[in-house]
């Protein structure tokens, strides 16, 4: 299939695609469609989590599909986040999500674009700091690492992750072969200060790029746009020509600049864990969302 030549196209084929064909996520998701919706549940023992969003609408009752989603979930004791897009119908879901007691979080950027552009962007000119390894993630130790690195950027604490080092060295169990996960690491402290995966979506054109996150410190030395490159490499050897970034304010001036384009907003609405004794009943009209 040839690449989108302009905004609608790629909104499009993304839509097509990703949204009414095959979804996405990392291999260990169970897809499937219940009346309106599509339901994305996570098969992993180790990480356990559902996504659902509603690429068609939610025909004449919303309400009573919303309620529904939120009571199946709760009912199996999963975090559920309801992904929305600024073109979704009804035009006042993410009103009626709150109303039944979702919780919105920040707007991110859909950005789309052809992963040629991007990776020649991403790379010219390109020099990473001296004293940098960019690699695949490897062990416990990388995945620590990279969890205090994400902990820091966006939760604003240095280290809250588990450091006891036993066990460092080990490997991680195999790795999905359509996702791949980099890291940038720093010498000789061995801190992951730059992480960043990439999840391909087979039977499409489209390569999912999640997760980008530098160290406050390390900012503005180019190592955003080499795990960039670098993903957007990866990809395309295995067939794949588009790619698919969430972006927040801070990345998208940087994705744009790359030549990916906005092409519309997508807003998370989550579903707060229900007590054991909670009702699953949907809050009343005054309810607000808090964070």
């Amino acid at each position: 299939m040839p690449p989108p030549r302009d905004d609608r196209d790629l909104l499009d084929a993304f839509h097509r695609q990703i949204r009414m064909g095959v979804g996405e996520g990392p291999a260990r998701t169970r897809r499937e469609r219940v009346g309106w919706v599509a339901r994305h549940t996570s098969t992993d023992p180790e990480d356990r989590w559902a996504m659902v969003d509603c690429p068609e609408g939610l025909g004449d009752d919303p309400d009573a599909v919303i309620a529904g989603e939120r009571d199946h979930f709760r009912a199996l004791g999963l975090p559920l986040e309801w992904k929305t897009y600024s073109y979704d119908d009804p035009p006042d879901l993410g009103d009626r999500l709150v109303r039944a007691g979702f919780v919105k979080e920040d707007d991110e950027a859909l950005t789309l674009g052809d992963l040629a552009v991007l990776a020649a962007a991403a790379e010219a000119p390109l020099e990473v700091p001296a004293g940098i390894t960019i690699r695949e993630s490897r062990t416990r130790g990388d995945a620590r690492r990279t969890a205090e690195l994400y902990e820091l950027v966006w939760g604003g604490a240095w280290g809250r992750a588990d450091r006891d080092a036993s066990g460092d060295e080990d490997p991680l169990p195999p790795g999905d072969p359509t996702e791949l996960k980099l890291i940038a690491q720093a010498s000789p402290s061995g801190d992951v200060v730059c992480a960043g995966r990439v999840t391909l979506a087979p039977g499409t054109d489209f390569a999912g790029l999640w997760g980008g996150s530098t160290h406050p410190d390390w900012r503005r030395q180019g190592l955003f746009r080499a795990l960039l490159a670098e993903r957007a490499r990866w990809a395309m050897s295995r067939g794949f020509t588009l790619a698919r970034v969430d972006a927040s304010p801070d990345s998208e001036p940087i994705l744009r600049s790359l030549g990916l384009r906005r092409v519309a907003t997508t807003s998370p609405y989550t579903l707060p864990r229900a007590s054991p004794d909670s009702a699953l009943t949907p809050p009343g009209p005054d309810a607000t969302s808090g964070r």
